[in-house]
């Protein structure tokens, strides 16, 4: 029997809030009522034990998207500086959300998004801002997002559409953590903290992270990682673009031996780095556009990954995560 053919059920939850979805390689909880967040992402290694791939969330902390092991940021990726919005020279005011004063990670991680579609493998949620109060943008629109495990691969397909009566900014990125050890499912984070090896095939980051002052420019030390680099506890945070496309972002493991290949389409024209300090966890963010996208698209800075939606157009991307084990 290979990993593929046995079945997962020892990793599935009796929480009514999560939809889990598996094959014999991955087991990936869906939170639908918390912004369509990720509870977990589990793999099955070489020595046939699941073992958690993104941060898991605790079962208290699956309301809070902040502690779920990703999420979604639509219609805008990462940050709007000071909450303001301007576009075609009117500006609109955000609800600042984030300590540093700042809009930040979209408009729906907060809002509960509806079971569209489910087989064992797959489950597509969506939303739509009509039928919702609040939500931290100033033009109407839809999203669907697919969620799928197939063949040792776990894909995610966005889709962002203009349901407004008038043309908008758009964008789109996910928020995925990746454990820097793969333990078994329930243990405890190893320490000292582990240090797998990470390439970035990205040839260009940008000044004033995380709020880009311009646009991308030559790697900084901190930034290069086009040649395989282990991944030690200094700070990251950057901001990339100029990605090659037909190379995947790569993560290794060597306990157990894994490799995760993260590839993107290219409408994901950015890519976030960030590791903390001391945490067991990174995260890889692929991301349509560039932090404070909309303010540097509007002063006509090139390559911000900003697309503009008239009424009825939509934008879609996947990006995927394939193990090797």
């Amino acid at each position: 029997m290979t990993l593929l053919d046995a079945a997962p059920t020892e990793v599935r939850t009796d929480d009514p809030r999560v939809v889990t979805i598996a094959d014999g390689a991955w087991a990936v909880d869906v939170l639908p009522g918390t912004g369509a967040s990720l509870g977990a992402g589990r793999i099955r290694t070489s020595d046939g034990v699941w073992r958690d791939l993104l941060r898991p969330t605790s079962r208290g902390g699956r309301g809070v998207v902040e502690k779920c092991a990703s999420f979604p940021m639509i219609p805008w990726s990462n940050r709007v500086r000071d909450g303001a919005l301007t576009f075609r020279g009117r500006t609109h005011r955000l609800q600042r959300d984030c300590a540093d004063g700042t809009a930040i990670h979209g408009a729906v991680r907060y809002a509960r998004w509806d079971v569209l579609d489910r087989t064992p493998g797959s489950v597509t949620v969506g939303i739509d801002t009509r039928e919702h109060v609040g939500i931290n943008f100033p033009w109407h629109f839809t999203s669907t997002i697919t969620y799928a495990v197939r063949g040792g691969t776990f894909e995610v397909t966005t889709t962002l559409r203009n349901v407004d009566g008038e043309a908008f900014p758009g964008g789109f990125g996910h928020h995925p953590y990746f454990q820097r050890s793969l333990a078994p499912v329930g243990a405890v984070a190893p320490r000292p903290l582990g240090h797998p090896v990470v390439q970035v095939p990205a040839h260009a980051c940008y000044p004033g992270v995380p709020m880009p002052t311009g646009p991308s420019g030559p790697l900084t030390p901190r930034a290069d990682f086009l040649a395989p680099r282990v991944l030690d506890g200094a700070f990251i945070d950057d901001v990339y673009n100029a990605r090659d496309t037909d190379k995947p972002i790569t993560i290794r493991y060597e306990q157990p031996d894994v490799t995760v290949d993260l590839t993107a389409d290219p409408v994901y024209e950015h890519l976030v780095f960030y590791a903390p300090r001391g945490r067991a966890y990174f995260a890889i963010e692929p991301a349509t556009n560039v932090n404070d996208g909309v303010a540097l698209f509007e002063a006509g800075v090139p390559g911000t990954g900003v697309f503009v939606l008239e009424p009825g157009e939509e934008r879609t991307g996947s990006f995927a995560i394939a193990v090797t084990v």
